[in-house]
């Protein structure tokens, strides 16, 4: 069981948000600038703790360099529980921004259902086709639902 303590100084069993709040602060080590990010394991990892638990769906981007190294998170769209809309013009320009050379795509399922949905796959394939275009390379999009992880590119949809 894990502790914190409250405003009196007691010990107290640690809340659920308690505890995902400290996991997104250590996932931010991961995803910290010039980390290399060496397997998609770790991708998933980290990305799956920086939204796991949020009760709003979030649409973000890890952009990287040629040599797969962290250069932002940047949690772009912010939605409602079941969407949020997202813009592949506003990826392009901050991955322009950025000199960005590949990027992951992320977001989450507030249903805790991590299947990918059509609409998933619509908006990737969009995404994807933007940033060919300024010879930008989408290495994944990762869908998080719960504590599960899905990769796109580990079912081929990439």
């Amino acid at each position: 069981m894990l502790y914190s303590r409250d405003t009196s100084g007691c010990y107290q069993p640690a809340s659920r948000d308690t505890i995902l709040a400290a996991a997104r602060r250590l996932s931010s080590c991961q995803l910290r600038r010039g980390a290399a990010i060496t397997s998609p394991l770790a991708a998933r990892k980290a990305i799956g703790l920086k939204l796991a638990g949020l009760e709003y769906e979030s649409f973000a981007c890890l952009f990287l360099d040629g040599r797969h190294q962290v250069l932002a998170w940047r949690e772009l769209f912010h939605g409602s529980v079941n969407r949020a809309t997202v813009h592949p013009r506003e990826i392009v320009k901050e991955a322009l921004r950025l000199n960005a050379a590949a990027v992951i795509l992320a977001h989450n399922h507030p249903s805790g259902v991590a299947e990918p949905s059509q609409a998933d796959e619509l908006i990737t394939v969009r995404i994807r086709d933007a940033l060919a275009l300024v010879d930008i390379r989408v290495l994944d999009h990762l869908v998080v639902g719960g504590n599960v992880v899905v990769s796109f590119a580990e079912r081929g949809l990439l």
